[in-house]
């Protein structure tokens, strides 16, 4: 079993930046990819940004040049470092971990871009 625990979410103005953390424990298959979705309220969940355990990434359209994912593999750390928000960025986001033919997530943190 996984465990993914976030931190980094809060209440920022437009233009603003804000830091997203999530460390994994457990089991974690070597090869694996970790990232971030994002769930607004009365939408779907949509993948944000996801980086493999080998370094690529990818990004969705409206982050691109904005937000930038990293990982800490002997961490286990994955991070989203988002710049510019948009009150369109407001969502519950959350932290992704795919290895070993499984799913997991974290429990979720909510960011919020507002003046």
């Amino acid at each position: 079993q996984v465990q993914l625990v976030e931190s980094g979410g809060g209440l920022v103005q437009p233009g603003g930046s804000l830091r997203l953390s999530c460390a994994a424990s457990g089991s974690i298959f070597s090869i694996n990819t970790m990232g971030w979705f994002r769930q607004a309220p009365g939408k779907q969940r949509e993948r944000v940004a996801v980086m493999t355990s080998g370094g690529n990434t990818n990004y969705v359209d409206s982050v691109k040049g904005r937000f930038t994912i990293s990982r800490d593999n002997a961490k286990n750390t994955v991070y989203l470092q988002m710049n510019k928000l948009k009150p369109e960025d407001t969502a519950v986001y959350y932290c992704n971990l795919w290895g070993g033919g499984s799913s997991f997530w974290g429990q979720g943190t909510q960011v919020t871009v507002s003046s």
